[in-house]
This record gives C-alpha cells, structure tokens and sequence, in this order.
C-alpha cells in the first residue's frame, strides 16, 4: 500500500527550526535556521519534489507509465529517486560526473539510472539539452524541469516560507532578512513571496560563490566546491523576481563554517548550510543586533563525505568563519 499525498507530507517539511547563537566582532548575536536535512532524503529539495509530483498527477501530465528524467547536481535527482521509486516510476537522473560519490550513490540506492555529463559535452547547459531531446523523442518522459518549473518556488511559497514565518512568530519575531544560496532560485523564489506578502520592508539576499559569481555577472565565472548552487546559468525561476544586493561566500570559508557546526554543535550539515550561514552573519553585522535573519541548513554532511569537507582547509585573510564562535543553539516550536 502507497502513503497518500498527506501522509508523505508529513514526511516532508514541518522542519525544525533553531536559533544559533554565535560572537562575531566582539558581538554576540543569533540567526535562525530551517534545519532541512530532517526531510526523508536528507534535503529541502524533496519539498519541491513533492510538489511538482503531486500537481502534475492532478492534472494528469504524468501517469504512472512515464519514465521521470531531471537534470540536477544531486540533491533534486535523489529526491525524485526515492519518491519515483515510492510510486512505481522508472527515474533517469541526468548530472555533471564532477559531482560527489555519495550522491551518486544515493541516486543508485533508489533504484535509478545516472547518465553523467562531462565538462566537455556541456555540463550542466549540455545536460539540459540532452533532457530535452530525450522527452523529443519519447511521449512518455516526464521532465519536472525544476529550472525554470513555477512549482519549485510555489512549493517553498506554501511551505518553507510560512514555516519560517510561523516559528518565528511563536517567539514574538518578525523576520526581517532572507538569506539563501541560489541554485535553481525556488527556495529564495518562493520564502521572498511568502515573506514580502506579510512583511513589506523584509530583505531578501540570493548567496553566490566568492569564486564564481554567476548572479552577480550574469553568466559562468571560474569553479567552486559549493554543490548545489551557482550552476551554469541564472535559472529561469530567478529572473524576474524581486530581491536585494547578492552576498557571496568563499567556498574555502563556507567549508570552515561546516566544519566548524559540526565539530561544535554537532550539526551535520552540507558546504551551502556554511556558505548560508555566513552570509547570515554578514547580514545581521551589516542590519544591526535588532535585525531578525532567517536562512535554510539545504542539506546533511553525508553526501560530502569524500570531498574537502572531511579535509583540511587553509584560512585565508578575508574569510569571516575563523572569527565567529558559535555558542549554541535553541530550538523552535514547530509552526502550528
């Protein structure tokens, strides 16, 4: 017997949410974090992948004999792995081969078929082209398109974004910054609509890689080891939306802050929670103590456990993370 639509809800979102405290130049402040690695596949992305399923079975674009083909980095091709596999789908994960070994790993343990791309065939743009001539050539591959797919951002509008707004209600705050990396644009998408909706005068800040500004410059620039965001492109979900000035984060230092969540505060978490998390602190240093900052944790440790996460990291000058000390954390009600 399948769980219906609700019961895998209840699988999916309703994440905690604490409120890490940390001294950053002589300061003792505290931002507050969606902790999404307590999703089924260890991610925010199986919120979106949820969703888009759910709406396109209700209005009949996919049926159970379609082949499910997405184009991802990783967390997204896991997602749809698992909740494919759940419903009887055949799922076809199209990726860059410089991703982890975990996430490959992960996609295959679920049953589904990787096709890598290499730098040299196109990587992420080359990957996407060939997405599109599968679905040319057979009517029944079903492609979410999480790029450029209104449902992606939807999802997090509906979810995360009044998650976030209810927990923080419940201890009398009303956020006044967003911060998230930016990979296809869904989740700072869809929490900036949420957000703005009740709060006019609320920031909302995409994160980029220091190393590879693609937001900022408008199309690729260098490599980073941040997994997840600044792919190749700006995705169509991104254009045309509404947000404030673009932080960046050092991929070296967003490593340091992993590290760091871990060996303190015992939160495993992905390279992106540390880019998150720093561009937190330089918000809240740059808005002032009153300022309430929210940002997301995308993902667990566990997926980056062969690459420079489990390394040694060089400090660099510029990097904030060896200055900040994180004293602890609260946890949030769950919203209500």
């Amino acid at each position: 017997m399948k769980p219906s639509w609700n019961e895998l809800s209840r699988l999916i979102g309703n994440t905690p949410m604490i409120g890490i405290h940390y001294r950053y130049q002589n300061k003792e402040r505290t931002v507050y974090v969606k902790c999404e690695h307590y999703n089924l596949t260890g991610s925010i992305k199986d919120r979106m992948a949820l969703y888009i399923l759910r709406q396109a079975y209700e209005s009949g674009s996919l049926t159970p004999d379609h082949t499910i083909v997405e184009v991802t980095s990783g967390n997204t091709g896991i997602s749809f792995a698992a909740l494919g596999s759940l419903l009887g789908h055949r799922v076809r994960v199209i990726m860059p081969d410089w991703m982890s070994e975990e996430r490959k790993l992960m996609i295959k343990s679920y049953g589904a078929e990787i096709i890598p791309v290499s730098k040299e065939q196109g990587g992420f743009l080359g990957s996407l082209r060939l997405s599109q001539e599968m679905a040319k050539a057979d009517p029944k591959v079903f492609l979410p398109c999480q790029f450029s797919n209104e449902a992606n951002s939807f999802a997090h509008q509906e979810t995360t974004g009044h998650e976030i707004r209810i927990q923080l209600a419940q201890q009398g705050l009303t956020p006044t910054v967003f911060v998230a990396g930016v990979g296809t644009g869904g989740t700072l998408v869809g929490v900036g609509r949420t957000l703005q909706s009740y709060i006019s005068n609320v920031k909302i800040h995409p994160l980029e890689p220091e190393e590879s500004p693609t937001i900022t410059t408008g199309y690729k620039v260098g490599a980073h080891r941040i997994q997840g965001i600044s792919d190749e492109f700006i995705p169509a979900i991104l254009q045309g939306s509404k947000w404030d000035e673009v932080v960046q984060a050092s991929d070296g230092d967003a490593i340091l802050m992993a590290q760091q969540l871990a060996s303190t505060l015992g939160l495993g978490v992905g390279i992106s929670s540390g880019a998150n998390l720093i561009g937190a602190i330089k918000l809240q240093a740059l808005y002032g103590d009153q300022s309430v900052v929210a940002t997301v944790f995308p993902d667990s440790n566990k997926k980056y456990l062969t690459t420079d996460l489990t390394r040694h990291e060089p400090v660099k000058a510029h990097y904030i993370s060896p200055q900040v000390a994180l004293l602890g954390f609260c946890v949030l009600e769950k919203a209500r």
